[in-house]
């Protein structure tokens, strides 16, 4: 029986990957070690909180002791990496926090899979899950492979850059079984409204401004986060030790593009005139060192592993705003007093 802790199993991606293995692996021990900080949030998995072979643990990634002692205690067989801060946003304003918990907490983590694991690396494997910023911007062609140079413009993508290199490192140091994939940007159910599409929902429903950097023109891959959690899924069990493969949905889109066709499908969902919630859009000015394009080249992982995305972005964004219509009190929950007050700060209108 397999024993894997999966780190920050709580928030939006952890909270699916935790699911997809907790159901699909009934023999596996899974815990759920997360710090349940602003989006974190336990909501997410109800469906699954009483099953037999799960588990949830609250806790510091940056904690030595505190890890030191879940690992003597659990002696888990892997773990799953995903606990970060993960908002470019957030990074600007407060970039220590990032440094902390991606770099600290992830090197905390290694140091106690390098102790507890001694003698066994093979047996155990230790997975970081990682970002298609790390590797910088890209012009108007041109995708992202596995062998592109890192060059990240942001303190959140340069906290997981440092993540990835400290992984690596461990990896080439102490022989530990590591993998580390990077992916582009997920979409989905359970999605803290700070992200582009579940706070565009959330706004068009409430008749509220949606709120689009600069004049939308940045692209980005988007992958919905179940083709993420199975790629995660298939890495874990599959990929040979050291190696790397990016996660992505060949699938890209301007900003402005995707906020369009969002208000389509929100007008036909809630009944109003087509281009009514379009009139919503409010251009704000763009962020520091907002990278203009991303694109993941994903043919290795499909070529050698056999994966490749399941939906198509238009199925896969109608199921997605028929989740948060359908799950308005867990929205409510989420969107608290002080995530309001971040919101004002954040996106204040030109």
């Amino acid at each position: 029986m397999k024993k894997i802790i999966i780190t920050g199993g709580a928030g939006f991606i952890g909270s699916h990957v935790v699911r997809r293995f907790v159901n699909t692996y009934p023999g596996y021990q899974i815990i759920n070690l997360d710090n349940l900080t602003y989006a974190g949030n336990l909501a997410n998995l109800r469906d699954i909180e009483t099953q037999p072979n799960y588990r949830f643990v609250k806790g510091d990634i940056t904690d030595a002791p505190f890890i030191d002692s879940l690992f003597a205690s659990e002696q888990p067989d892997a773990i799953i990496h995903l606990a970060a801060e993960s908002h470019v946003d957030r990074s600007i304003s407060d970039p220590i926090d990032f440094v902390l918990t991606n770099v600290v907490g992830t090197v905390v983590l290694l140091n106690a899979a390098r102790n507890y694991w001694q003698g066994a690396y093979d047996t155990h494997r230790f997975y970081h899950v990682s970002t298609d910023e790390v590797y910088g911007a890209l012009g108007d062609t041109g995708m992202f492979t596995e062998d592109t140079k890192y060059d990240p413009h942001s303190p959140y993508s340069a906290s997981k850059a440092s993540s990835d290199h400290f992984v690596r490192a461990y990896h080439d140091t102490y022989g530990i079984d590591t993998v580390i994939s990077n992916c582009s940007n997920n979409y989905g159910s359970h999605h803290f409204p700070e992200k582009l599409i579940p706070l565009a929902i959330n706004n068009i429903k409430n008749n509220k401004p949606v709120p689009v950097y600069g004049k939308g023109e940045n692209v980005r891959d988007w992958l919905w986060v179940e083709d993420h959690a199975r790629a995660i899924d298939v890495i874990f069990h599959r990929a040979a030790a050291g190696e790397t493969y990016n996660i992505g949905g060949h699938n890209e889109w301007k900003n402005i593009d995707l906020i369009g066709l969002l208000c389509s499908i929100m007008d036909r969902k809630l009944g109003r005139p087509a281009g009514e919630s379009a009139q919503l859009i409010t251009f704000v000015k763009d962020r520091a060192g907002h990278d203009l394009r991303y694109a993941i080249d994903a043919t290795k992982l499909k070529r050698e592993l056999g994966w490749k995305p399941s939906l198509q972005f238009e199925e896969g964004l109608e199921k997605t705003v028929d989740w948060y219509l359908a799950n308005e009190e867990w929205l409510q929950d989420v969107t608290s007093g002080h995530y309001q007050q971040y919101y004002e700060e954040q996106y204040a209108s030109r």
